[in-house]
């Protein structure tokens, strides 16, 4: 079990420093919003993982909240994009 948790953190971490550098280095607002969203996405990854392991639902609050926020301003971004054409 201790060698899928590792895999899985290096996936994880890997994926977070691809999104973060395009964060950095995206050339438009619309990838750095998909790269945040990713961003959300993977650290919703990380508690699922989490709450699996430790065999609880302590955090499931925070995973579903973290999701809504990620919804709410792609949505929010995407509408603003598409007035301002």
């Amino acid at each position: 079990m201790s060698i899928v948790l590792g895999i899985i953190a290096v996936i994880l971490g890997v994926s977070a420093l691809f999104a973060i550098y395009r964060v950095a280095r995206g050339p438009s607002i619309l990838d750095r919003v998909l790269a945040v969203d990713v961003l959300l996405a993977i650290v919703g990854g990380a508690l699922a993982v989490d709450m699996v392991v430790n065999g609880h639902t302590n955090t499931l609050v925070i995973l579903v909240a973290t999701s809504l926020i990620g919804f709410i301003a792609s949505v929010t971004v995407a509408r603003f994009v598409t007035e301002k054409k």
